[in-house]
């Protein structure tokens, strides 16, 4: 319904049932609940933000759930679409490892990295990695420009494929991915994998 609210940070709150914080737009105040990392990184009260949002529609419950980064929000979507995920456990997933580093758990099938986030069992971690792996890498999206393709050898070419595919699953456009992935191969080696092409691109795309 919202895809970000930009308006003025009032007030923040946490506690033992999470974290909060509140932005006035338009003479209204939105509350999000957030997660830790974004609650240690608000600017100052009364100064201009702009929070990507979600809207969490249940029958017992509705809220707002916040993120600074977009890629944060993408990425919550994409986890709460995994049976077994709710708004919580997302939360502390994306609280207890960046974007990056979640997605390369995910490619590599490295379930027990994912143990490490509180109340995550093998179990779960295993479910989220079979799940989630068919979400990221099954996306059927245009390929980047040749120009940009041409950049590393044939044998990294896929490594390019596997990274678009994953930031296209994150909601970003070719518009957004190319421009952005031309300064990283430039300056990173023919060989490198799609886990560092996909970090340092989101690097990028992050700013």
């Amino acid at each position: 319904m919202f895809d970000y609210i930009k308006g003025i940070f009032t007030y923040k709150t946490s506690g033992t049932k999470g974290c909060y914080a509140t932005v006035e737009a338009a003479g209204a105040g939105y509350s999000f609940e957030i997660m830790e990392r974004d609650f240690t990184n608000l600017p100052e009260i009364g100064d201009e933000i702009k929070i990507y949002s979600v809207l969490i529609h249940r029958e017992d419950k509705m809220c707002l759930c916040g993120f600074l980064k977009r890629e944060d929000r993408d990425i919550f979507n994409i986890l709460t679409s995994v049976s077994g995920v709710g708004t919580k456990m997302a939360l502390v997933l994306l609280n207890s490892f960046g974007v990056s580093d979640l997605v390369g758990f995910v490619l590599d099938g490295d379930f027990k990295e994912l143990t490490k986030a509180k109340g995550v069992g093998p179990k779960l971690a295993q479910k989220i990695i079979l799940e989630l792996k068919d979400k990221l890498t099954s996306y059927q999206g245009s390929t980047l420009p040749q120009k940009t393709m041409s950049k590393i050898s044939s044998e990294g070419n896929q490594n390019i494929e596997d990274a678009q595919m994953v930031l296209l699953s994150l909601g970003y456009n070719n518009n957004e991915i190319a421009p952005a992935m031309e300064k990283v191969l430039a300056k990173i080696s023919d060989n490198a994998p799609a886990e560092e092409i996909l970090k340092e691109t989101l690097r990028i795309l992050s700013v």
